[in-house]
């Protein structure tokens, strides 16, 4: 038997520190993933843009940011915080937009300070700037989106949803008890 073996029933249960930093490890490769598919879109977005017209650097790379937030939006309201509150998504949306705007500001922010500030634009460096800028800015997202904008349910509506879940694996969880 490995060391998988002996846990099941008789496992202790995990401490409420674990059991949160698991969720927080969940909650973080979930933002990665939707975090990394809106990178990808930004990016192709932004030197699609640059090379298809005559836009400038910054203005081409808030567009494509514009459409990484649209993305991203999706993404975080239908993967990463699917199990948050829904009840004020006026509010949520005005709140994401909020800090997405914010955001923007910061990742663009950088490519025009490279670009016109110091005068680092060839197609290299400005992606090295945009990236750059995206992962600043990915920090403030992670947690104004975490902290304001998809917020965690109240215990009692969390609580009541466990249960739920719980009432409704009951019968699977008997069968395997037999066995």
């Amino acid at each position: 038997m490995g060391k998988g073996a002996s846990r099941g029933a008789h496992a202790a249960p995990r401490s409420a520190v674990r059991q949160r930093i698991d969720r927080l490890t969940r909650e973080v490769a979930k933002f990665g993933a939707v975090g990394g598919m809106g990178l990808l879109v930004n990016l192709l977005v932004f030197n699609l843009v640059r090379s298809a017209t005559d836009l400038q650097v910054v203005r081409a790379s808030v567009i494509a940011t514009v459409v990484a937030i649209v993305s991203n939006y999706i993404g975080f309201r239908y993967f990463t915080y699917r199990d948050r509150d829904k009840s004020g998504r006026t509010k949520e949306l005005s709140l994401f937009l909020l800090f997405s705007a914010i955001g923007l500001v910061i990742e663009n922010g950088i490519l025009f300070a490279a670009t016109y500030g110091l005068g680092l634009d060839s197609p290299l460096q400005s992606n090295v700037f945009k990236f750059l800028g995206i992962g600043i800015a990915t920090l403030f997202r992670f947690w104004s989106y975490r902290s304001w904008v998809f917020r965690t349910l109240p215990a009692r509506e969390a609580v009541a949803s466990a249960e739920s879940f719980l009432a409704e694996d009951r019968p699977t969880r008997q069968f395997q008890r037999v066995r």
